[in-house]
């Protein structure tokens, strides 16, 4: 079988070796054991190193014999969205939930899937889920400051007063503010454009962008 091209960098080169070395190992116990457990772990490498046709496959081929495994359910979402059907995706997220209500990772995605698809208020409510579920989860308790709180310019914010304005509620305005820096104001800006109009494309791409950022910093270098 053939394998990603490891991608140039040291790092990146040492884990795509890894990676395949991971994924040889798993097919080898598959092989052996067809009615094994090892579908799911297999099909989770398949998804992280690009190959998320192979990954829904193998897991409706696995879940065709264990239909209860969670697991699996949530690999197949994970990868039914990288392979761009964001409805199928949640379609298996939401046999999860009926069946495990308190299933924070499935909450999670399902936030994820609603929150680039446009739809926030339906984003907030599972992100909301994720918070009460692992308060240590601490990119939700993010996302959940973000989409909650858009109303509400932070009493910190050099913007405030003109936030509060919708006239510099714009694409044009919100993009000055990701140029400069002032993430969290840009944030704002485009949750408050999908408010209005969730099939807003570029607010999303930029929401997606300023959130990204917002990550990154709360990580660290």
């Amino acid at each position: 079988m053939a394998y990603a091209v490891p991608r140039a960098g040291g790092d990146e080169v040492a884990e795509d070796i890894a990676t395949a070395s991971s994924i040889r190992r798993y097919e080898e116990r598959l092989s052996k054991d067809p009615g094994s457990l090892a579908f799911a772990p297999l099909a989770d490498l398949y998804r992280k190193a690009g190959r998320p046709r192979e990954a829904v496959k193998l897991c409706r081929d696995g879940l065709a014999r264990f239909p209860a495994y969670g697991t699996a359910r949530l690999i197949l979402a994970k990868s039914l969205a990288d392979d761009g059907d964001s409805d199928g995706a949640l379609a298996e997220v939401q046999l999860i939930l009926d069946a495990s209500p308190a299933d924070a990772p499935a909450h999670r995605l399902a936030g994820e899937l609603h929150r680039r698809a446009g739809r926030l208020a339906e984003a907030l409510s599972h992100v909301r889920q994720v918070v009460a579920l692992d308060p240590t989860d601490r990119e939700s308790r993010m996302m959940l400051e973000v989409l909650g709180s858009a109303d509400a310019p932070s009493e910190g914010s050099a913007l405030r007063r003109l936030l509060a304005e919708e006239t510099f509620v714009t694409h044009s305005f919100g993009g000055v503010c990701l140029a400069q820096g002032l993430v969290d104001e840009a944030a704002q800006i485009f949750v408050r454009l999908l408010r209005k109009d969730p099939g807003d494309t570029r607010a999303r791409e930029r929401l997606d962008e300023a959130l990204r950022i917002k990550t990154q910093r709360r990580k660290g270098p």
